[in-house]
């Protein structure tokens, strides 16, 4: 049976910024991430993925969406590590900003992977000033 891999960049409250974490179940997910900040989607997307039975490596970023050299570092790390034979999916919840989408398109071309985002930040991608025509 194929084991997907999905990839989620994300806030938490324990754990080493800038680190990627490979969590098989919600006792791993709690143990190494503790709770999730208020306003944070990512450790509720991981959730979701294990109910789902997916692999999961959260990537923990300091501020979802904002702290674009955290999410350069994971995906430059993704992008040439050699450990994971395929990801499925990269999620990226609380990300609407265009440089950190841009930059995810190698690494979900080169698996083939999805790109998940929320409805609000696929919205601020497309109608920022800066993807306007």
């Amino acid at each position: 049976m194929t084991k997907y891999t999905i990839v989620l960049f994300g806030e938490a409250q324990k754990g080493e910024y800038g680190t990627a974490y490979l969590c098989q179940d919600l006792v791993e997910l709690e143990e190494r991430l503790g709770e999730p900040p208020h306003h944070s989607l990512g450790l509720y997307y991981a959730v979701q993925a294990l109910l789902y039975e997916r692999q999961l490596i959260y990537w923990r970023v300091q501020e979802e969406g904002f702290s674009f050299e955290d999410y350069l570092e994971g995906l430059h790390l993704l992008e040439t590590q050699q450990l994971i034979p395929e990801i499925s999916a990269l999620a990226l919840p609380g990300v609407g900003d265009g440089r950190i989408i841009e930059a995810s398109q190698p690494l979900c071309s080169r698996y083939h992977s999805l790109l998940i985002l929320s409805e609000a930040d696929l919205y601020d991608y497309l109608t920022s000033s800066r993807n306007v025509p």
